[in-house]
């Protein structure tokens, strides 16, 4: 399977859904927007797309001026009944590609915190791999109104839908399923004024809370982003780069 992945920052690391695609042996094509290169035209090259986190709003065009198009792509790629994956900002462009309303500035998370399956989620083929309720890594101030025809799979006491399916296998995840310990250093060597001010005293207490909850949360990431993955259906014939 070839999978194009979208970074739409400079540290973005795929964690636990890198290491699922390599048990899949998948292909990835990585387009570094943000970074200048220009988003494909179309999905003919790739059977998935992944689209990542980062600290652009969803409605930012001015400044970022590529996510109207990284939007249409992800769209494209499930009107052709492809697998699409969207993360945090990801998961806010693919509401944004299917017509729904962005909400800026209005439901921070950060941290591990809890989500809790939906009976919808309970039941599907991806977010059935977690628990019913489970903590995961947030990095988050905005949030979505659900698409028209999409099926919410999780939620938050924060943001209502914190996961979401249209179709077969168009994905949104609100929260950092990829997020494994060795992520969230990273995030936190790079930006810890940043971490500090979304969470006072979390940077102090980060070791801790690492410990109580990394595990589970890997486990959990790993589960999930496997039985995504299962979802891709390569096809024959998809050229593209490395």
């Amino acid at each position: 399977m070839r999978v194009l992945v979208v970074e739409n920052d400079r540290v973005t690391e795929l964690g636990r859904i890198g290491a699922a695609l390599c048990e899949a042996g998948a292909t990835l094509d990585i387009c570094r927007p943000h970074a200048g290169e220009p988003i494909p035209g179309d999905d003919r090259a790739h059977d998935a797309i992944i689209v990542m986190g980062g600290p652009q709003n969803a409605l930012d065009d001015e400044r970022h001026p590529y996510l109207p198009a990284l939007s249409r792509l992800m769209r494209r790629f499930g009107e052709e009944d492809k697998s699409v994956l969207g993360v945090c900002l990801g998961s806010q462009l693919l509401a944004r590609a299917y017509g729904a309303e962005n909400h800026i500035g209005v439901a921070t998370e950060f941290g591990w915190c809890d989500v809790s399956l939906t009976a919808e989620g309970r039941a599907d083929p991806v977010l059935s791999a977690a628990a019913d309720r489970f903590a995961i890594f947030q990095w988050h101030s905005d949030t979505f109104a659900l698409p028209q025809g999409a099926v919410r799979l999780a939620e938050s006491d924060v943001a209502a839908n914190q996961a979401f399916r249209i179709g077969r296998a168009v994905y949104g995840t609100q929260f950092h399923f990829e997020a494994d310990r060795a992520v969230v250093d990273l995030w936190v060597r790079n930006f810890p004024e940043t971490v500090e001010a979304l969470s006072p005293g979390w940077l102090e207490r980060r070791a801790g809370l690492a410990t109580e909850y990394g595990p589970a949360s890997e486990a959990t990431g790993l589960a999930l982003a496997r039985a995504w993955v299962t979802t891709v259906q390569a096809r024959s014939g998809n050229g593209g780069r490395k």
